[in-house]
């Protein structure tokens, strides 16, 4: 089963049925004076799907522009990108049971969302297909998330003095044109690597070598309950910044490479076979594990 196949490394040729979830469909299932519900399909594209939103002054995706791959695939990964996750959102998660063919849903908590991850990544990854996904978003009041520095830098470049969700999106979609190769031009899969969480004993150790190692503060959603709290004993670490201390920004090996704006994605330049990018990736995180102890982790799906 593929969405927009935008999250996938292909390891050897697929001699097997393969089916590509192409539905549309954009349906409000209720609203009030502050939020409304939207049904979308599995199919759908989803910066197109954030187009609209911005287009009917629906908030809550915003920050999530320009990321590549459709609707139905969003939930599996729990796509985020400064400071939101696809989980803020999302109400409920539709999909068929492929073993019996039966009509299911989760509701956002059955679906255990996590960083970069999900109940059908893991311990149901490959059993259901998802149909529609429902989205909860807000019609007013917006939730304005700017805490990033890139959002900040690109608004003040823009002289954009208003905040809105219209200039959050416009932000990002400048910040990930400039930063992010567009896989039209070259092959790509986006993040190649998630960014590690680590305790805070590993980092301070970190620190003490490196003082201006970019970190953010972790957060848990309470048990039962819609608030976030700070998890003072973990923290979140750039792994495009652990790339690129080991000297990986840029370089190239025949075809496979790293790309020279964002470490933190690979790339293919006309001939490296997907073995060729596993293995360049292998060796960034042998290089990461050895140099500062942390263990990167793979975002994209690699199929054999």
């Amino acid at each position: 089963m593929i969405g927009g196949g935008s999250n996938m490394l292909l390891l050897n040729d697929i001699d097997r049925l393969v089916i590509h979830i192409n539905t549309k469909g954009k349906k409000i299932i209720k609203q009030d004076e502050n939020h409304v519900w939207v049904k979308v399909a599995a199919g759908e594209n989803w910066h197109e799907f954030v187009l609209w939103c911005l287009e009917n002054n629906y908030g809550g995706v915003e920050n999530l522009a320009l990321i590549p791959g459709n609707v139905g695939t969003s939930p599996i990964q729990n796509i985020g990108a400064y400071g939101v996750e696809v989980k803020d959102v999302i109400e409920k998660v539709y999909a068929i049971e492929i073993a019996t063919r039966k009509e299911t849903s989760f509701s956002n908590t059955k679906c255990k969302f996590a960083y970069r991850d999900s109940i059908f990544k893991n311990v149901q990854k490959g059993k259901y297909i998802i149909t529609d996904v429902s989205f909860k978003l807000t019609r007013k009041n917006h939730d304005i998330h700017d805490a990033y520095g890139a959002i900040q830098a690109k608004l003040s470049e823009k002289r954009n003095k208003k905040l809105c969700i219209a200039s959050i999106a416009d932000a990002v979609i400048s910040i990930r044109t400039e930063k992010l190769p567009d896989p039209k031009e070259i092959g790509n899969s986006g993040s190649f690597f998630k960014n590690p969480i680590v305790s805070k004993k590993l980092f301070k150790k970190i620190q003490k070598e490196y003082p201006n190692i970019p970190n953010y503060p972790t957060y848990q959603k309470q048990y039962n309950s819609e608030f976030l709290i700070l998890n003072s004993e973990l923290v979140k670490l750039a792994a495009g910044w652990l790339i690129d201390q080991c000297g990986f920004k840029g370089k190239r090996y025949g075809d496979a490479g790293v790309h020279k704006n964002q470490a933190l994605v690979l790339v293919n330049y006309g001939n490296a076979t997907g073995q060729d990018i596993f293995k360049l990736a292998q060796k960034i995180q042998n290089k990461v594990k050895e140099r500062f102890g942390v263990a990167l982790e793979m975002e994209v799906n690699i199929i054999s």
